[in-house]
């Protein structure tokens, strides 16, 4: 089965998808208004034939829902209902600062880590998803 893995920004939304169970980035989407970028996300979902889109779910690390996590909990209702596809909220808690350290390790600075930063978190968004104990249940 083909994932689609999104980190939703409110500039910039990070994409992912996942070939012989491991994620590989797609792209990322610079978009600020919010209808048009689940808009583009559905397009990319289609192009890159997934069958199931995995949000990110950036819950507080005392597990509350805060403002940043609402705004994924109304990105993936939208995403379910415009592309008709199984859409699944998961945890992220620390997938920026992994994606941070990631590109440190490889020197990556300035306007290049800006670039890239959203999708290498939706990678590691998708592959914590595709290593989970659980994930044979919730394919």
């Amino acid at each position: 089965m083909k994932i689609m893995a999104v980190d939703v920004g409110s500039v910039r939304t990070g994409l992912a998808v996942s070939e012989s169970g491991f994620a590989f980035p797609v792209c990322v989407i610079q978009e600020r208004n919010f209808k048009e970028c689940v808009k583009k996300v559905c397009e990319k979902a289609i192009e890159c034939k997934a069958e199931k889109i995995v949000v990110g779910y950036p819950k507080n690390m005392n597990n509350t829902v805060g403002p940043r996590a609402k705004l994924s909990e109304e990105f993936a209702a939208e995403l379910g209902r415009m592309s008709s596809l199984p859409v699944q909220l998961w945890d992220e808690r620390n997938t920026t600062k992994s994606a941070v350290n990631c590109l440190n390790a490889t020197d990556t600075r300035g306007k290049k880590r800006k670039a890239v930063i959203d999708a290498v978190a939706a990678v590691i968004i998708l592959q914590s998803y595709l290593d989970s104990p659980q994930y044979g249940n919730l394919s």
